[in-house]
């Protein structure tokens, strides 16, 4: 079978990986890749690197997180540069606990989330292999090995720091098993696993009564004191707490500021100084990222306790605000679709974004300028230009909205989803269209009891503009499908257009084609249909020579010019047959029995909708009745 296969190169592949040596035979490696002596912020930060970077439109993409977070580039940015950068070149960032704090469902679990897993492929690499002590409880840097009274010279002859001293395990093993010869000591390389507790930890907060300290220090096996007869003997104490096992790598704080106090004490010096106290030992290296997250209010306070100042001052905060972008909102709610049984139900084209639309709405704060509102400043974050305005005020409207603190409420993504899912479930539909997907958002709000009077309402009104903004992308859609089966009249139409903007362009006449008499260009053809763009008057001549250039570069490539080779002329023809068709399709559309050739002309866009614009039958015959319903209001 296949799958034995799989599971044969499987551990062929996680055997290759197996390294065993001594500190001599480890020595010589690290001094030829000091990458291998990484810290932990660093070896993260190469992580995210390896994965790649695209640097477009002035903002950094990393490769690394794009398959799961979408909308938060800008944010990412700050986290990999004004943190992981500057805590890989040692800087004094490093010394301090990530805090992520932001609205429900925003993506902070699932940063935290990836760069563990990140983390367990990367070690896994040659670029991110990891090597420890063999049998050190907390998986520690070989280097710890050197004494302390050698590393600057190893410093100074190599270029590699070394940070943190030996665990009180080790320190005694190298005493009494190998009589302080360090070159003996066993080496073997690891690999990254929250499973296996090595180099990954998460620690959740429970009941102060029966939680212990011990969760994230460790704590005494009173089975062996009796064997080795002290507590403060390293043998007789398990090194198991989550701040021992994420040593070299991550721990994972969860609902930190919800945490009882003691249990932040010991996050005090290991921000700090990189070492944490533990049973009857002296202080304890740790080399790792702790992060955390929270919500707004949580973390409002946690600032308002004057008992927390001293950890607030080892905190680096990072707001993760909700997506602001409608096409990227698409895309969240694909992932968690994909991530569900529903993606075996047809969900109608144009069906997630209106529900985006909603969404990105209700997490926008208005806008000062004069002439802006809600829908442009989201169709200008989305990339649009619109009228008055384009993206060069996009990053004007970003830092006015986060003074604003846009995008830390609203809408999430799970409720959405949810009331997506609730759809599926009631109508028992093989097809759920945009207006489904909106009665289903605006019955959610009367069982949402967590919001106000005050925020139903708002909410209710965002689905109405939301339905507003489909309104007008159903009739586009069923206006180039009319267009499509009237394709005709559209090459009559552009190529009528073609001849009298040349006649324009080069001051000509038109010769009539019946009377043979010479006419002059018909403006009011030309601008009916230059009006359907947004020319205007003191435009069209521009608009119109990059008409005829287009033209002229068709003809040297050998192609012909069709209305759909230049955009907007496309949508300007496409615009002007269909409000000369307008009341056709009215009447074909809302007939309740059509004749023989409307019911030609219906099959004719039906079948144009299915085919090159994604609809299934049962939805594509909804948007021409419900665009018939449109035109007929």
């Amino acid at each position: 079978m296949e799958v034995i296969q799989w599971l044969k190169d499987y551990r062929e592949s996680e055997a290759g990986l197996a390294w065993h040596g001594t500190f001599a035979d480890y020595l010589p490696m690290v001094l030829k890749n000091p990458c291998l002596a990484m810290h932990a912020h660093a070896r993260i930060y190469e992580m995210i690197l390896d994965a790649g970077v695209d640097n477009k439109g002035g903002t950094k993409k990393y490769q690394f997180f794009s398959q799961e977070l979408f909308g938060l580039d800008k944010t990412l940015e700050r986290l990999v540069e004004e943190y992981f950068h500057s805590a890989a070149k040692r800087l004094d960032v490093r010394k301090r606990i990530l805090l992520l704090m932001g609205p429900v469902s925003g993506g902070k679990s699932t940063i935290v989330s990836m760069l563990k897993r990140g983390l367990e492929q990367f070690s896994k690499t040659e670029e991110g292999a990891v090597y420890a002590i063999d049998g050190c409880p907390m998986h520690e840097d070989p280097l710890h090995l050197l004494p302390t009274l050698l590393r600057d010279r190893f410093e100074q002859e190599y270029g590699i720091k070394i940070e943190g001293n030996l665990c009180p395990v080790c320190r005694l093993r190298l005493t009494e098993e190998f009589q302080g010869e360090v070159e003996r000591v066993p080496v073997k390389r690891i690999v990254f696993s929250e499973e296996n507790r090595i180099g990954i930890g998460t620690f959740t907060p429970s009941d102060p009564k029966s939680q212990d300290i011990a969760d994230l220090t460790g704590s005494i096996d009173f089975s062996t004191i009796t064997e080795y007869g002290s507590e403060s003997d390293p043998r007789a104490y398990r090194f198991d707490g989550e701040l021992n096992k994420a040593n070299r790598g991550l721990m994972e704080f969860q609902e930190m500021l919800k945490c009882d106090e003691k249990f932040l004490w010991n996050l005090l010096s290991l921000s700090q100084e990189g070492n944490f106290k533990a049973g009857r030992f002296a202080l304890i290296s740790a080399d790792e990222l702790v992060v955390a997250h929270t919500n707004e209010s949580e973390y409002r306070a946690f600032v308002a306790n004057k008992k927390n100042e001293a950890l607030q001052s080892r905190i680096i905060v990072l707001p993760i605000p909700y997506n602001l972008k409608v096409s990227q909102e698409v895309k969240i709610y694909e992932k968690l679709i994909k991530q569900s049984d529903m993606q075996k139900v047809h969900l109608a084209p144009h069906s997630l974004r209106t529900a985006a639309v909603f969404s990105i709405l209700s997490r926008m704060k208005p806008s000062k300028k004069q002439g802006m509102d809600l829908v442009k400043k989201m169709r200008l974050y989305d990339g649009e230009d619109v009228e008055g305005f384009n993206q060069k005020d996009v990053k004007d409207l970003m830092v006015e909205g986060e003074e604003q603190g846009e995008g830390m409420d609203g809408v999430d993504p799970r409720y959405v989803i949810n009331r997506i899912s609730t759809a599926l479930i009631r109508d028992e539909q093989s097809c759920i269209n945009a207006l489904d997907i909106l009665r289903a958002l605006k019955d959610g709000l009367s069982q949402h009891t967590s919001i106000t009077k005050e925020e139903r309402e708002n909410f209710t009104n965002l689905i109405a503009q939301a339905r507003r903004e489909y309104d007008e992308v159903a009739k586009k859609e069923v206006q180039k499908a009319f267009v499509y089966a009237y394709e005709e009249s559209a090459k009559s139409l552009l190529n009528n257009y073609l001849d009298n903007i040349e006649a324009y362009c080069n001051s000509n006449k038109l010769i009539d084609p019946i009377t043979g008499e010479e006419l002059d260009p018909d403006e009011q053809l030309m601008r009916s249909i230059e009006e359907q763009i947004g020319v205007s008057e003191n435009a069209k001549k521009a608009f119109r020579e990059e008409i005829l250039i287009r033209i002229s570069m068709f003809a040297r490539k050998g192609k012909a010019f069709q209305y759909s080779s230049h955009d907007r002329l496309k949508e300007a023809i496409e615009k002007k047959l269909f409000a000369d068709l307008k009341d056709i399709v009215k009447v074909t559309t809302s007939v309740s029995h059509p004749d023989k050739e409307q019911l030609r002309r219906i099959n004719d866009v039906t079948d144009r909708l299915i085919q090159q614009h994604g609809y299934c039958p049962v939805c594509a015959n909804e948007i021409v009745k419900y665009v018939g319903s449109l035109l007929n209001r």
